[in-house]
């Protein structure tokens, strides 16, 4: 079996390519049992963010292709053309992968600590779903237990970081007086919570929330001391707007190009802040052809990004050096697993020759035949059964494979390499 990661992330690939591999919310049930499906998969999760587009699994399949095809196939994409984006991990370094991943080293904000609750979904999502065996379950809650581990004991985590808060510092860098404005926020989900969040605490009082459920932005329009309004409402309160924060999982734009040019000429050519936190975009790209409208995607936030990556750079390699330790001990685990499977099998083996020759030696006995002789057979024909496979095999091998079957035989039996005619006392017994 091997542990398989396949995957794109912001590292890999543009936000043109991102959004078309993410799985829509009310797909990704229906595509978790089919990837479950897959012939080699023994165990399987799907984490869709954002940012990133990955599948773990169990399999014994030769290589990456049927993982690799299967998503292309979900998402319409073609193999050839998506090539170039994936990244392929297993084994040892799936586990690197998943530990980094929960820690929030692999992401486009270093330390960001949402990764980790949409991990968390995933695997929820993948227990529900029967896809989380023994492998993957461990291999998840180890993940979780490292990051709050170097959350902890580094200070990857020390300050607010996230796309949100990207995006509000950058905010702070076009008006000079956040108290004086409007923002509008359309979505109800976390990061459109800590978006409102971040602005009120830099002092926007007035705020404005639209969803497609209106009692989700009422929640969010109390807590924040705002108003809220239905999705179709937006059109007509963009121009109130001297902000706009747009984070949902919509399949299609959100806000068109001709509904932003009508608000800008209503404003008078005042600038409005638009800020597209979603993946697929919720507002149309062109529309940042519009003078006074300045268009900011996941993808631009890129200089504020390496401003607190450099701030982060010295806490995430002192929790890359953490991670080497927590590896080895899911390795261990692994390999004793391993062992522990082996070691069954061949006791079940053992069991069931020693109960064959058993039977055969009591139809013996049946029959009247002597007990010494009947022990003799036993005795013969325990030892012939449980050494032919072994023997054979270390006949059948050649040169080095050969001399490393030896070796692990000797090592396993405790056989002398000098007289092989000694005898133990257990032997004399």
């Amino acid at each position: 079996m091997t542990l398989l990661t396949v995957g794109l992330n912001h590292i890999t690939a543009p936000l043109s390519v991102r959004e078309t591999a993410a799985f829509p919310p009310e797909q990704f049930d229906s595509a978790l049992d089919d990837f479950l499906r897959l012939p080699h998969v023994h165990e399987g999760a799907i984490l869709s963010t954002c940012n990133r587009t990955e599948l773990y699994a169990v399999t014994d399949a030769p290589g990456d292709a049927e993982l690799r095809h299967w998503l292309c196939a979900q998402r319409g994409l073609n193999d050839d053309a998506m090539a170039r984006y994936f990244y392929i991990h297993r084994d040892r370094d799936t586990v690197r992968h998943s530990l980094r991943v929960a820690a929030g080293l692999d992401s486009m904000i270093l330390g960001e600590p949402q990764i980790l609750g949409q991990m968390k979904n995933a695997y929820r999502s993948a227990r529900a779903a029967r896809g989380a065996g023994p492998l993957l379950t461990r291999l998840f809650e180890h993940s979780f237990a490292v990051a709050k581990q170097i959350r902890s004991q580094t200070e990857i985590g020390a300050n607010p970081v996230s796309v949100a808060y990207a995006g509000v510092s950058l905010a702070r860098q076009i008006f000079a007086d956040l108290s004086e404005t409007c923002a509008m926020f359309i979505g109800a989900g976390e990061t459109v919570d800590l978006a409102a969040r971040y602005l009120a605490e830099a002092g926007v009082h007035r705020m404005i929330f639209a969803n497609r459920s209106v009692e989700r932005a009422q929640s969010l329009a109390t807590r924040y001391h705002g108003y809220a309004i239905a999705l179709d409402d937006v059109a007509a309160h963009l121009a109130e707007a001297d902000m706009l924060v747009s984070s949902t999982a919509a399949p299609g734009y959100l806000v068109h190009y001709d509904q932003l040019r009508g608000a800008v000429k209503k404003r008078r050519r005042k600038p409005m802040f638009v800020l597209d936190l979603a993946v697929p975009r919720d507002i149309d790209p062109a529309a940042g052809e519009l003078e006074d409208i300045y268009l900011y995607s996941v993808d631009d936030l890129q200089s504020v990004i390496d401003d607190n990556r450099r701030s982060r750079e010295k806490a995430a390699a002192l929790a890359d050096g953490m991670l080497d330790v927590r590896i080895e001990e899911y390795i261990d685990w692994l390999d004793s697993r391993q062992a522990t499977d082996t070691i069954r099998q061949l006791r079940d083996r053992a069991h069931a020759t020693r109960e064959d020759v058993l039977a055969k030696a009591q139809r013996r006995l049946a029959r009247g035949e002597n007990a010494e002789d009947v022990l003799t057979f036993v005795g013969r024909t325990l030892t012939n059964k449980l050494m032919h496979e072994p023997s054979a095999a270390l006949r059948k091998a050649r040169g080095a494979h050969q001399q490393e079957l030896l070796t692990s035989a000797r090592h396993l039996f405790s056989l002398d390499d000098g007289d092989s005619s000694k005898t133990t006392t257990e032997d004399n017994e």
